[in-house]
């Protein structure tokens, strides 16, 4: 799929949808989610333009020569919750982590016609080789929790919360339990 997700793109993505995500998305922590917020309370303009925008959370590490970033991993997105919902209601389309999203950021998703992926957790060499480009864009301070842009090419994840009500981390379990 090519980025950006839209809102019309999530609504045609459900939970359990494998996705190759191919274009430019953001990558930004728990750092770098703070002082956005501090920028958004004081109506301060931010570093990064949130319309329709895809946030991978990420802290890379050192590139290896040849490579425009190390390991690239997804980290726990439940430490974003508490700002997942202002940026999705200033306009964040996607978010891409591992691990279950608390009940305010899963109405955010819905009322934003918005999409929350996951990437494998463990598979951070992996997921590094689909990453063509990166630049650090703003907070070059916060050293690996800056935010940067990056070039991705079929960069694989799955839909785990979707627009339409849907949380794969709630249902899985009970349909595993089916067996």
């Amino acid at each position: 799929m090519q980025l950006p997700i839209t809102a019309e793109k999530a609504k045609q993505l459900h939970i359990g949808d494998f996705v190759f995500l191919t274009g430019e998305m953001y990558v930004a922590r728990d750092a770098a989610h703070k002082r956005l917020m501090e920028l958004i309370s004081e109506k301060k303009e931010l570093p990064i333009d949130l319309k329709d925008a895809t946030i991978y959370y990420m802290g890379p590490s050192p590139a290896r020569e040849g490579r425009p970033i190390g390991s690239a991993g997804p980290t726990t997105a439940s430490r974003m919750d508490r700002y997942a919902p202002t940026l999705l209601d200033l306009g964040e389309k996607a978010m891409i982590g591992k691990g279950k999203r608390t009940a305010q950021v899963l109405e955010a998703v819905q009322r934003n016609s918005a999409v929350y992926f996951a990437a494998i957790g463990g598979a951070g060499a992996l997921l590094s080789k689909c990453i063509k480009k990166s630049e650090v864009i703003a907070y070059e301070d916060l050293g690996a929790e800056a935010i940067r842009r990056i070039t991705v090419e079929n960069f694989p994840v799955i839909v785990v919360a979707d627009c339409h009500g849907g949380d794969l981390y709630a249902t899985a379990p009970k349909e595993y339990r089916n067996y």
